[in-house]
């Protein structure tokens, strides 16, 4: 009954929620310092008693709410506020006015919704037994946010737990997924720069062509990957990008190389960057070449603790019935930058089905999209989900 009295309670904030959604959708911004998108936060929020701190690296916002009825606990709830570099192509009345910048994954959402639940759980502050942090973070699309403002101190102390929503548009309805253990993958970028000698196409004797031996790079990635790791503990090896920046009848001295690196735990995301460079090294060298392997760090493996999924499930068949629940039963080798919180605290993401009822969920436009859209009537249930995963928490911790 509680969480049902949540549901209603959100949907009661319906039109606050949509209003600062759209107003987010429709001026996005990119990376560490979306300081529009605080403004609008700040000023939906202005009339709650919540404390706010902001840190030197971002222009991320945590809002801390104090209960009445304390129990010494922590939840920490969080919402991506940046934006991606795409052009937008939905045709929505409230469409990006920013050339070449989209909410193309739902972050402005996942930021409204998060508004929701601190207005929902500061109507009920005197019987919240304990305290609440709502994280403001943007810079989540590549950036390091979450890290950036873990290091300025702004999630110091740490929280008990944490929890996150992220929205699905190819996803049902209302549907909540989610799953123990690694839920999303780690994510690097690796460039090669494979070094030759030009020449004239004509005479490819006369030279070191580079672009045949960075097609036998490519051809090993993907041996190395079903070869030297096992399908139980999976990992991506994509080159998404091959230049060699030359005319059609002129080899180039060089071709650089680019893509990314997936992994779900820590042992193969270090063993891959090694067999990566390994490979590209050798295969040059046999060719009387160089090749030069630069890996640039990114997310790592997101992993939710099993109470916390078991909690997010309680408070979603309590809310909605247990259909609403479904756990999945592989991870999802995209990445996020709430695994940084959840390196450090225990808690969980969940994904949100945000197709429109009745639509052939399956063929929408997924995230990333430029014509990703949204059902807004599901987003009052995101609301009172992260609501209720903070106040089950706070009243009970982990337990069963």
């Amino acid at each position: 009954m509680l969480h049902h009295q949540l549901l209603e309670q959100a949907r009661g904030y319906s039109d606050a929620i949509v209003a600062l959604r759209r107003a987010i959708h429709a001026e996005p911004e990119l990376g560490l310092h979306t300081p529009k998108t605080r403004d609008k936060v700040r000023a939906a929020l202005a009339h709650l008693p919540l404390e706010w701190r902001e840190g030197p690296s971002t222009t991320g916002l945590v809002a801390t709410l104090k209960g009445g009825a304390g129990s010494g606990r922590r939840v920490l709830l969080r919402g991506d506020m940046d934006a991606l570099p795409m052009t937008e192509e939905t045709g929505l009345a409230f469409s990006s006015t920013i050339a070449g910048a989209m909410h193309a994954c739902g972050h402005d959402t996942h930021t409204a919704m998060l508004a929701g639940a601190a207005e929902l759980l500061c109507a009920r502050a005197e019987t919240i037994a304990g305290e609440v942090q709502f994280m403001f973070q943007p810079g989540e699309e590549g950036f390091h946010g979450a890290r950036f403002m873990l290091d300025d101190g702004l999630i110091d102390p740490l929280p008990d737990a944490a929890f996150a929503l992220h929205i699905m548009p190819n996803s049902p309805h209302g549907l909540v997924a989610g799953r123990a253990g690694a839920l999303l993958a780690s994510a690097d970028q690796f460039d090669i720069i494979v070094e030759g000698r030009g020449g004239h196409a004509s005479m490819p004797h006369d030279a070191l062509d580079p672009v045949p031996v960075a097609c036998e790079i490519v051809t090993a990635l993907q041996s190395i990957v079903t070869r030297k790791f096992p399908v139980s503990d999976p990992v991506v090896a994509t080159v998404a990008k091959i230049e060699a920046r030359t005319a059609h009848n002129v080899i180039a001295d060089r071709v650089a190389m680019r893509g990314t690196l997936r992994t779900l735990s820590h042992g193969n995301r270090t063993r891959l960057r090694e067999v990566v460079e390994q490979a590209a090294v050798n295969i040059a060298a046999a060719h009387g070449m160089t090749a030069k392997v630069t890996i640039t760090p990114g997310f790592p493996v997101t992993v939710c603790d099993r109470r916390a999924v078991d909690l997010g499930e309680r408070v979603v068949g309590d809310m909605v019935g247990p259909q609403a629940f479904h756990r999945l039963d592989n991870p999802i080798m995209g990445a996020e930058d709430f695994s940084y919180v959840l390196e450090k605290v225990p808690g969980a993401m969940f994904f949100l089905g945000v197709a429109h009822e009745g639509a052939d969920w399956r063929s929408c436009c997924s995230i990333h999209s430029t014509r990703m859209v949204v059902d807004e009537s599901v987003l009052p249930l995101g609301t009172a989900v992260l609501a209720g995963c903070a106040e089950r928490f706070l009243l009970e911790g982990f337990a069963a």
